[in-house]
Order: structure tokens, then C-alpha cells, then sequence
């Protein structure tokens, strides 16, 4: 008798907590949302900032073909040796020079029709990276390094020395259109911005580059060369708190 007593409190124990639990939950919900929304505005700008490359790196290279992987490696080390001792009488700092590839690899020849192809050769690929810290030799070291052998051209990029300087201009001019927009739309919604909360940035570079895939002829004088103007973007995004 007891215990069925028991068994019929306890449904009615459940069901007063589950009772319970709801008439609180709405309260609770409600002093969430009492909280008031965070007042903020967000913005990105750009800034840029130009300068005249004083610099440029020269990615040139030598590409040799013979019966055997032995023949087309000392051709194409002959020749190579050849561009970097006249880049070298050029001034050029051997600190200035690296190697940005080296290849050997079979050349197959697919004339066969029906056929697996069949290796009729080999070619040895060497490429170096040249700085040229003086543009007003440029020209001539393109000119030289040709004549020397190199048949292979693989770009031309121009540099700014004091990137990090320019970097800062930038940066400055794109925090400077930041705020003078966040102040424009703040003051359109009659009010004013206040501290800053959060500022992320990206930055970018762009300048003219010179692609000449391959060169089989030294040319017969100075290759002309036109630095044009090195430009660098810095992007902001940047969260004030409204007042």
C-alpha cells in the first residue's frame, strides 16, 4: 500500500519540475535579451603608395641537348661558367648570383607512330637568379649575359630597395581613408565614432615585369629597358565603437 502511495507521488514530483523548468526558462530568455546590442562600425580602405624600382632581379638560364646525359652537362657547364665570369667582370656580387634550378631529363621521340617512344637524347636545364643593383647596367647585362650563351630568359622583375618604408606609406594612407569614411557614414547617422576596437590589414605589390620565354641570338646593342613605377597596396579593415 506504501509503496504504490509512492509510485503515484513520484509521477506528480516529475511533472511539478518539468513545470518548473519552463515557467523559469522564458525568464531567463527575457534577461538575455535585455542585454543592449554592441553600438560598432566597420571599415576597410586601401592605401597606396609609388616609388621608382632601384633594383631588379634577372631569372636567366641555359638549356643544352646531346646524345648522352655526360655531353649535354659539360656543354651546358661550359657555358654556364662562361655567363657567371662575365657577369662577375660586370661587377655583379657573387652573393648576387644563386641557382634557381637545375635539370636533367631525357628527350623522347615520339615520331613513331604504333610505337613506345625512344630517348634520343638529353637535356641539362641550369637557371640563375641575378641582382642588379645598379639599373643603369642592366641593358648591358642583359646584352652580356646572351652573348654568353644563356638561351633561356625567364623573367625580369623590377624592386624598390626600402620596400618597408613604401609598405608604411601605404599602411598610413589606408588607416587615414579608413577613419575619414567611418567619420563620414558615422556623422550621416547623427552620431560620432569612438575608440578603435579591432584593425586587420593585407598588402600587396605590383610592378612592371618583363616575361621574354626564350633569346637564340645575342642582340646587337644594349637592350633598352624602362623601369616605369613600382606600387604597393596596403588593405585595412578597421571596427570602431559608435559613441
Amino acid at each position: 500500500m506504501l509503496s504504490a502511495l509512492r509510485s503515484r507521488r513520484l509521477p506528480s514530483a516529475l511533472q511539478l519540475g518539468c513545470i518548473t523548468a519552463l515557467l523559469m526558462t522564458p525568464a531567463s530568455l527575457l534577461h538575455a535579451e535585455d542585454k543592449p546590442m554592441e553600438r560598432t562600425i566597420t571599415v576597410s580602405a586601401t592605401g597606396t603608395a609609388e616609388a621608382e624600382p632601384d633594383r631588379a632581379r634577372i631569372t636567366s638560364g641555359v638549356s643544352t641537348e646531346a646524345a648522352t646525359a655526360r655531353e649535354a652537362l659539360t656543354k651546358n657547364s661550359e657555358t654556364m661558367t662562361t655567363i657567371i665570369t662575365e657577369l662577375k667582370s660586370k661587377g655583379i656580387d657573387p652573393k648576387d648570383i644563386q641557382t634557381a634550378s637545375f635539370n636533367v631529363e631525357p628527350v623522347m621521340d615520339y615520331s613513331k607512330e604504333g610505337q613506345p617512344p625512344k630517348v634520343r637524347g638529353y637535356r641539362v636545364s641550369n637557371q640563375v637568379v641575378v641582382l642588379v643593383r645598379k639599373l643603369g647596367q642592366l641593358g648591358d647585362i642583359l646584352d652580356n649575359v646572351v652573348s654568353a650563351g644563356a638561351n633561356q630568359i625567364q623573367g625580369l622583375a623590377f624592386e624598390v630597395s626600402k620596400e618597408d618604408a613604401l609598405k608604411d606609406d601605404a599602411r598610413k594612407e589606408a588607416v587615414a581613408n579608413a577613419q575619414r569614411r567611418a567619420k563620414l557614414l558615422a556623422a550621416a547617422a547623427g552620431t560620432d565614432v569612438g575608440e578603435v576596437l579591432q584593425i586587420s590589414e593585407e598588402t600587396s605589390s605590383s610592378g612592371p615585369v618583363m616575361y621574354a620565354p626564350r633569346l637564340a641570338k645575342a642582340a646587337a646593342s644594349s637592350v633598352p629597358i624602362e623601369t616605369g613605377t613600382s606600387t604597393l597596396e596596403a588593405r585595412v579593415t578597421i571596427t570602431w565603437a559608435l559613441k
